[in-house]
């Protein structure tokens, strides 16, 4: 991780912009501009068509894609690039979020608030989801990157006060706070929370982690396809779970 140069990125691209029609409304959102070039700095690397698909980084037979949400939208793309490349998918996820709403007639930002969700590596098993068949493919790698991020989204939604289900109109980042890459199957043993009893339900998962019960479902899903952790029984409606490398 390296955050002077994702600082420095950032500023090239957005510089002392607070707001500016001229960010958005480019084909290419603030957010995903900056992280091509915090992971490849030469842009003739950038947008490289490989067979029918383009992919936002090709360098040195390597290929790394860049992906804020949708993962769905990646399965066709992977099924042909992993036979043939190592490919590694950027996830970023916004740490600390402040929104800011726009007037879409005036333009003028209404106002804006601090998000009160604050997000973890944990908040990415939603869209990991979408690429389940591919987690275990050894030309896979994930990268998972906190973010502080200001998004502005227009006042367009379908709710009184326009905002739910409003359109994400960009989003720009202010600091990178971590990451971490997911090389292998044993890497996602980092989404085993401290303190979990030997034999647990995704309720207890939910409690030890920042998740949901829904999202904690989704979570032990996908880490017992990876065989981070076993089903080893019920308990009432529940399933249980135990830790492959632990015993009872």
């Amino acid at each position: 991780m390296n955050k002077e140069a994702f600082n420095q990125f950032n500023q090239k691209i957005i510089g002392g912009y607070k707001y500016s029609k001229s960010i958005g409304t480019l084909s290419e959102k603030s957010l995903h501009k900056i992280l091509k070039l915090y992971f490849e700095e030469n842009e003739t690397n950038h947008e490289v068509k490989i067979g029918n698909f383009y992919v936002d980084i090709f360098k040195n037979g390597k290929i790394i894609e860049i992906q804020t949400r949708a993962f769905n939208k990646l399965r066709n793309k992977l099924a042909f690039l992993l036979e043939k490349y190592p490919v590694t998918i950027v996830y970023p996820i916004p740490r600390n979020k402040w929104i800011y709403w726009i007037d879409e007639e005036s333009g003028e930002i209404i106002n804006n608030r601090k998000s009160p969700k604050q997000g973890s590596f944990y908040h990415s098993f939603y869209e990991l989801y979408k690429i389940k068949q591919y987690l275990k493919h050894p030309n896979l790698t994930i990268c998972l990157m906190l973010i502080d991020i200001k998004e502005y989204r227009n006042l367009n939604g379908w709710s009184e006060n326009k905002k739910k289900g409003s359109s994400r109109y960009d989003q720009i980042p202010l600091e990178l706070s971590d990451e971490v890459y997911l090389k292998s199957v044993d890497d996602y043993d980092i989404f085993i929370p401290n303190e979990l009893p030997k034999e647990f339900t995704s309720k207890d998962y939910q409690k030890k982690s920042p998740l949901n019960l829904r999202q904690s479902q989704i979570a032990l899903n996908i880490l017992t396809y990876l065989d981070i952790v076993k089903r080893t029984g019920k308990r009432g409606n529940l399933i249980l779970y135990q830790e492959k490398s632990k015993t009872i």
